[in-house]
């Protein structure tokens, strides 16, 4: 008895060391938390295939709010996704680029690819539009 309380006891202050999770520690929920909104993994494909800037974000073709991309990268350099880094001053203007952390969704991405491409008719990937348009 003394043994399960003195472990049950540890548990519980190891546990307060940690930062609570919001739903559960699933791993699917948690990254759903970050980027599973309908936007911030095409910001991060948009950055994946080269854009850098604000006015490139937001001419992708699906015509992201300015409101929802500014939020979105917001949330996404505080998740330690993407690093913002001026390059202007007067206005401040700034470039985005992905973090080590941030390329990693390429996996993700790419995995979105071959999924869309096999059960829905009709989907390609981006690079693949961007070749039949040029």
């Amino acid at each position: 008895m003394t043994c399960n309380l003195q472990v049950t006891r540890t548990l519980i202050s190891v546990m307060n060391t940690t930062k609570p999770f919001a739903r559960s520690p699933c791993a699917v929920a948690n990254s759903l938390d970050i980027v599973g909104d309908k936007w911030s993994l095409l910001v991060v494909r948009d950055l994946l295939h080269g854009k850098r800037t604000y006015g490139e974000l937001v001419a992708s073709p699906e015509h992201i709010p300015t409101n929802i991309l500014a939020e979105r990268l917001t949330r996404l350099e505080s998740a330690g996704i993407l690093i913002r880094t001026p390059y202007q001053q007067r206005p401040v203007r700034h470039e985005y680029s992905l973090t080590p952390k941030g390329r990693a969704l390429g996996d993700v991405l790419l995995a979105f690819v071959r999924w869309g491409k096999q059960h829905i008719p009709g989907t390609v990937a981006l690079s693949q539009r961007v070749k039949r348009e040029g």
